[in-house]
């Protein structure tokens, strides 16, 4: 038996009035989604806890079956082994951002979702300036990137930029929790702080304003963390499996859980993404694996750029594109496979934000038999025979372990 798990990051969302008061995935035309659902047994899932951070890391760390409490270092950890950066157990590790402000404020988490060749310069600059004393700064994708710290203390508070839009960036500077941890805050508001003066007349942000582009003006460090450990798939389940994904964050989280990684060209982590080439790689890695694990970011994107129609779309281009493209693929070559679809976490059109609350579940086991549920979305699934999951109650039922 195979596994495939399809991640449609943050599509789940609540009651949206200009779609009637329905949420994107009811509205969406997902023939494939749905398939699944009434071919397979369904019901909702509590990725994140109340008391833990509703970030796309503790979530898909939750989905993969692992406990957030245990295992939960922030998202740098995570992107720094997806960017194949080698942490010591005393090095500190955060996602960097660039961001846009205007008039102080936090404009957009992504300058305007900036090219990655832009970024990397910008990023290069910064180490420059920034690089010493135990201070390293790593490109990685679009807006996305690494800052490293050879010492400090990763007891923190640090605002995520997605889910402070509009709010003066002076209100949301990085505290300590600690005493320990004030010359490390110390640290980080200086950089912050410098680059609003350094970036603005880099000449990429010039010319990024002259082509009426949002400019990336701001470094925004946050989700610190050190390397955390993991016991890999191998050793949980006694499965291989891989991961498709063109965020960091995901493939980094399937590095500590022993999955390989495959890269897609053209995957860009917006709603360009290159849907047939993830598809193909997810056929073809079934060859030497057993479970491949499917994550696409457009939905996520489209809910924190507030856009519904996007958001709408994200959600059927994976449909009609990727689900449909290895189904099909499944059944002309034959293949026995269990299949499931889900959020990691809802992104609210309406705030922009990742917030707490249950996503849509749908399991389809060969030889199982489905339960009632006709579509998926997250007010169907609740009739579902699979209730409420929490924990690493999702992966064992879909491994069957």
């Amino acid at each position: 038996m195979k596994f495939i798990l399809f991640l449609a990051d943050g599509a789940a969302d609540f009651p949206v009035e200009s779609l009637g008061n329905k949420t994107p995935l009811q509205v969406a035309k997902k023939p494939w989604m749905d398939r699944i659902a009434r071919e397979g047994r369904c019901g909702s899932f509590i990725t994140v806890e109340d008391d833990m951070p509703p970030g796309s890391e503790v979530a898909n760390l939750t989905v993969l079956g692992y406990d957030p409490k245990q295992c939960h270092q922030g998202r740098g950890v995570l992107e720094a082994a997806a960017m194949g950066v080698k942490l010591r157990d005393t090095d500190i590790a955060l996602r960097c951002n660039l961001i846009c402000l205007e008039n102080g404020r936090i404009k957009n988490h992504s300058a305007g979702h900036i090219s990655t060749p832009e970024a990397a310069e910008l990023i290069r600059f910064s180490d420059r300036y920034f690089g010493r004393d135990g201070v390293r700064f790593w490109p990685g994708v679009s807006y996305r990137h690494l800052l490293l710290l050879e010492q400090g203390s990763p007891d923190l508070d640090c605002a995520p930029p997605h889910d402070h839009v509009g709010e003066p960036a002076c209100d949301l500077l990085v505290r300590a929790k600690d005493k320990a941890a004030e010359p490390t805050a110390a640290l980080l508001n200086r950089i912050i702080r410098d680059s609003w003066q350094l970036l603005p007349s880099h000449p990429v942000n010039q010319r990024r304003v002259a082509e009426g582009k949002d400019p990336a003006n701001s470094l925004w460090p946050w989700s610190p963390g050190r390397k955390p450990k993991m016991a890999t798939y191998r050793e949980l389940y006694g499965i291989t499996g891989a991961v498709i994904s063109a965020v960091d964050l995901i493939r980094g989280v399937g590095i500590y859980a022993g999955l390989d990684v495959i890269m897609v060209e053209g995957a860009t982590g917006l709603i360009d993404t290159n849907y047939e080439g993830k598809a193909d790689a997810c056929i073809a890695a079934l060859d030497d694996h057993d479970f491949v694990f499917v994550h696409v970011e457009a939905s996520d994107e489209a809910g924190h750029s507030r856009d519904v129609k996007q958001k709408v779309l994200a959600i059927e281009y994976l449909d009609s594109r990727l689900i449909a493209r290895v189904m099909k693929a499944l059944e002309e070559k034959g293949i026995e496979a269990t299949v499931a679809v889900l959020p990691d976490h809802p992104t609210p059109v309406a705030t922009g934000n990742h917030v707490h609350g249950a996503v849509p579940v749908a399991i389809r086991t060969p030889g199982v038999a489905p339960d009632s549920v006709q579509a998926y979305d997250e007010e169907s699934v609740k009739a579902g025979a699979l209730g409420t999951l929490r924990g690493d109650r999702f992966i064992r039922t879909f491994l069957d372990r």
